[in-house]
């Protein structure tokens, strides 16, 4: 009699595990929670509460990071200036002119120009496609643009810049291959490629090289998956779940003359036949919208763990050193010390920093209107949170 009923606790004991296993299981399909009724991903806030900070920490944190930026930034600079940790921001300051004529002010609620920084939540969209089984990472970029004319190329080598092509804002520029007075689409650069017989730089995953061509695709990739514009797609994917309602995709008809402006120096810069190409740049945010989206990629359900793993892996190990390159984020991987993970732009006057210090959930963005190096600096922050060591690392990279 023990022994039947002590069978009966195995059985039900068992039944329990794998009911919630299976629970478990369901629930970290990712495809089944994260779409809409479109049946696109869209990216959800976390749900659950960061760790609190203590008041102490927080203002300890806060007279450190106020003495960089005045040693850093001054009064003539344009500058939006944002570093927070677990979700909380412990220092933000936004300084200068939108739009130095009419006396615009930079402020919380002041999209600026994020440059290539913009290739972070690129990717995002890109990899949230892929964990929905709308794309495949090893999938041929043929099977997705059909004129796409380099048949070795993947969705995975365009996301870590081991295509092989070569800089759109180059070939376009050279031998009459596309007429300057006209702006410059994404479509069109496909067919610049194809017709004109534009040749890889190098064979394709041989080695990394930057190139802003890579994602000028990944954007036709995603209109591709959703049958939404670029725009309209990472709209709907990430800008408005997450209520980054200062944050858009720049398009030439909409927004020309309505924008932030760029500068250099006492120059305003002219918008020219590249600035209608988006994906590898082109996307205006403010620090607070982008700290929305950061701090929503820490959410359980925003990719399946093995993706999240490729992310921030990196892929160029042809040469040994500190600098690789993820999916869609830059990485310097110390002998001793913290990885640490981070993207920069530039753009016309335009220049960006993100960084992302995982460990310590530490968010920080930097983006300025009025060209200057200053905005790389800023990584000189992370030691303030963990073991970063960054003597010996030069700041001269987009």
């Amino acid at each position: 009699m023990k022994f039947k009923y002590l069978l009966y606790i195995i059985l039900a004991a068992g039944l329990s595990f794998l009911s919630v296993f299976a629970y478990k299981e369901q629930n970290n399909n990712p495809s089944e929670a994260k779409t809409n009724s479109n049946g696109i991903p869209i990216m959800q806030p976390l749900q659950e509460k960061m760790p609190e900070l203590s008041a102490g920490y927080c203002n300890d944190k806060k007279i450190r990071i106020d003495n960089f930026f005045h040693r850093v930034w001054n009064k003539e600079d344009n500058v939006s200036f944002l570093i927070a940790q677990n979700g909380k921001i412990l220092y933000e300051n936004y300084n200068g002119f939108a739009n130095r004529a009419k006396k615009d002010s930079i402020t919380k609620d002041t999209p600026l120009h994020i440059a290539s920084v913009s290739k972070v939540l690129t990717a995002s969209a890109v990899l949230m496609l892929v964990d929905a089984g709308k794309i495949k990472l090893e999938q041929k970029v043929t099977e997705l643009l059909p004129n796409f004319p380099y048949p070795d190329v993947t969705v995975l080598t365009l996301l870590n810049h081991r295509s092989g092509m070569r800089n759109y804002a180059y070939f376009t520029y050279e031998d009459g291959n596309w007429d300057r007075k006209k702006e410059l689409t994404n479509a069109d650069i496909i067919t610049i490629m194809k017709e004109k017989n534009i040749g890889l730089e190098s064979k394709t995953d041989t080695r990394f090289a930057y190139c802003n061509t890579n994602y000028a695709m990944l954007a036709l990739i995603i209109e591709k998956a959703t049958g939404l514009t670029y725009p309209d797609a990472m709209q709907e994917m990430i800008f408005e779940p997450l209520g980054m309602n200062n944050t858009f995709v720049y398009e030439t008809p909409k927004h020309k003359g309505k924008v932030s402006l760029t500068y250099k120096g006492n120059m305003d810069l002219a918008v020219e036949y590249l600035d209608g190409v988006y994906g590898d740049k082109n996307i205006y945010s403010t620090p607070r919208d982008l700290l929305k989206f950061d701090v929503a990629k820490y959410a359980p359900n925003y990719l399946n763990p093995e993706l999240i793993k490729k992310v921030y892996h990196g892929y160029s190990n042809e040469r040994k050193g500190q600098r690789n390159y993820g999916l869609g984020i830059r990485m310097l991987e110390f002998e001793k010390g913290e990885p640490f993970y981070y993207h920069n732009g530039w753009w016309h006057g335009n220049t960006s920093c993100y960084i992302n210090l995982k460990k310590e959930r530490v968010t920080m963005f930097v983006v300025s209107n009025k060209y200057t190096k200053k905005t790389y600096q800023t990584k000189k922050l992370a030691p303030l949170f963990g073991d970063y060591p960054f003597k010996t690392i030069d700041e001269r990279e987009e």
